[in-house]
């Protein structure tokens, strides 16, 4: 996703280049003045929203310490801060507090709901309301780089996080206030920046005829799953999106979720082996 886009913007972009009727989907939002990694899902896989939405997401954010602002990025109204700079020793006093998990509050510039209404909305009708606290986890915090006044770290961390959130709260950590001067989402998941695409790109591999081999099958993304098959018997259930009993599954798994595919190899859907019942229910279909 290019900066200054919002994550549907690329969907409705992309929908078009595809023809009408295509169905398409991402997994995760980035803010409009954020660039970087955003998975698209095409079809039926725009099913897998719940398998890759909950995947851990990694960034390059450009800090700016000595202000904070209401939008808690460099494009806000400064609300504190005298523009003091920060100094190495400190931020590497205060970034490891942030490591691991920790309960975050939302800002008021965000597309979350209270009450029906996006915060956003309020906050443009200079409103602001009480946020509850969101439990979020910080794996790794590191600086890359030091230019005073501005800081570049990368943060790999888990979904729903807000990063301007973590530059305004190291700011306050620091004691003269922050906030985001840039962001790029580096990695989603699995699918990382330099095996990704620009949008001018899919145009240009759609004219070449080319763009279909860049798309995943929807049971190559859930290869972290065992792959189970049926048996000639056990194909009528599966069709059907019924429970299947390990008497009617060639190979198994019993634990977790796995990849249940007919007897002649094809996938239609994630299933999860239940211990008590013995078989294996239906969680998502991909008939």
């Amino acid at each position: 996703e290019p900066p200054g886009m919002t994550s549907s913007d690329v969907v409705v972009r992309v929908r078009r280049k595809l023809g009408s009727g295509a169905k398409v989907g991402h997994a995760g939002t980035l803010d409009p003045e954020a660039s970087g990694v955003l998975p698209l899902m095409i079809g039926r896989a725009a099913r897998l929203f719940d398998y890759l939405v909950e995947k851990e997401k990694t960034y390059v954010a450009q800090l700016k310490p000595g202000y904070a602002t209401d939008t808690q990025d460099a494009h806000g109204a400064i609300v504190s801060g005298g523009g003091a700079r920060a100094t190495r020793a400190q931020l590497e006093a205060v970034l490891p507090r942030f490591i691991g998990d920790i309960a975050q509050i939302p800002p008021m510039y965000s597309a979350l709901k209270v009450n029906g209404k996006k915060l956003y909305e309020l906050a443009r009708e200079g409103k602001t309301v009480e946020r509850k606290a969101r439990p979020v986890c910080f794996y790794e915090i590191e600086i890359l780089e030091m230019k005073l006044p501005l800081v570049r770290f990368s943060v790999t961390c888990s979904k729903g996080t807000y990063i301007r959130t973590l530059c305004h709260d190291i700011g306050q950590k620091l004691g003269c206030g922050a906030c985001m001067e840039e962001l790029t989402r580096t990695a989603s998941g699995e699918y990382r920046w330099e095996d990704s695409i620009t949008l001018d790109q899919v145009q240009k591999e759609m004219e070449e005829g080319i763009l279909e081999q860049r798309i995943l099958s929807v049971s190559e993304v859930l290869k972290a799953y065992p792959q189970i098959r049926c048996n000639k018997f056990g194909d009528r259930l599966l069709l059907n999106g019924n429970a299947l009993p390990d008497t009617m599954t060639e190979t198994q798994s019993k634990k977790g979720w796995v990849r249940m595919c007919t007897s002649e190899g094809v996938f239609l859907g994630i299933y999860e082996w239940d211990n008590k019942k013995h078989r294996y229910q239906p969680q998502k279909m991909f008939l």
